[in-house]
């Protein structure tokens, strides 16, 4: 089933959103997680590539009483840090042992972007943990126009990325102004360079939490033979949003429009396509109260 939504603004109560802030051990990196207390099944946040848990900081501030955990990916946030390469498969391990050392059950997991490609790989490993899925614009691509794009030879533009800034504020004032942070709620974007920097040691300056030479090789690793396999596998049920599709005018590396194949729902055994044609690929931080309302309504069945 195919659905049509549109951005809306929706109003909804709120809550304080500083979280409790814990530490794992996952797979030899030392991973951070953020929990929101509340009752209930958890709601579990996966971000996406370059982004961190505390980007989420106002859909769970949308989502008051409920239990949510997020977690810093590896090479995010203040997790710890690997090296290249960076198969996607290494990401959804380091999601599937974070859900078993916390044992969580009845999961609706929430995953943007990448987070959604992870979430989907955890789900098919893990079936009976999960009770339902949102997926925010998956970076889960047509297979056909995979097998038939040539292999890109250099560098990826995020790892040219400014590195070194004076502070937070630095960089949010750099970015208010700028395409795309100019479309998101003015909070995430604090949020976002907030959590995204990280302070040098020795030094007045702060620095990106995700290294620029490594977001550009998770974006280089993104194969997608993994998730294809197993998407059959992922037994609960899924809902898809879906931001507008690309043309022949948008940019190779525009991240504006959506790289989510339009066909991935009837891949799946239960799931819902819903396109949203004026949203952005930033779905999550241009709405965030849409995003919660989509939560809830989820959780609310």
């Amino acid at each position: 089933m195919v659905l049509v939504s549109r951005k809306k603004e929706v109003t909804v109560e709120s809550r304080e959103v500083e979280p409790r802030v814990f530490e794992l051990e996952v797979n030899g990196i030392r991973m951070t997680g953020y929990e929101w207390a509340g009752e209930g099944d958890p709601i579990l946040l996966v971000h996406a590539t370059g982004f961190h848990a505390r980007c989420w900081n106002q859909v769970a501030a949308r989502l008051p009483g409920r239990r949510i955990i997020a977690l810093d990916l590896r090479c995010h946030g203040r997790s710890g840090n690997s090296e290249p390469p960076f198969e996607w498969q290494l990401f959804a391990d380091d999601v599937v042992e974070f859900i078993r050392q916390l044992d969580l059950t009845n999961i609706t997991a929430v995953g943007h972007s990448m987070g959604g490609h992870l979430i989907t790989l955890a789900a098919a490993t893990m079936p009976k943990r999960f009770q339902q899925l949102l997926l925010i614009d998956p970076v889960i691509l047509n297979p056909e126009e995979v097998r038939a794009a040539p292999k890109f030879e250099g560098e990826h533009p995020s790892a040219r990325r400014r590195n070194r800034w004076s502070s937070p504020r630095e960089m949010l004032n750099r970015f208010r102004n700028r395409y795309p942070f100019s479309r998101w709620d003015p909070q995430v974007l604090k949020d976002y360079c907030d959590g995204g920097l990280l302070p040098v040691e020795g030094s007045d300056e702060w620095e990106l939490a995700c290294p620029p030479h490594m977001e550009g090789a998770i974006y280089m690793s993104a194969g997608m033979e993994n998730v294809y396999r197993q998407v059959p596998d992922v037994t609960a049920p899924v809902r898809i949003l879906r931001a507008r599709e690309r043309t022949p005018e948008d940019p190779p590396f525009d991240f504006g429009p959506s790289p989510t194949w339009g066909g991935l729902a009837e891949m799946f055994q239960n799931a819902e396509d819903v396109y949203l044609p004026d949203s952005s690929h930033f779905i999550p931080m241009e709405q965030p109260a849409y995003v919660a309302e989509e939560i809830a309504a989820l959780v609310s069945h």
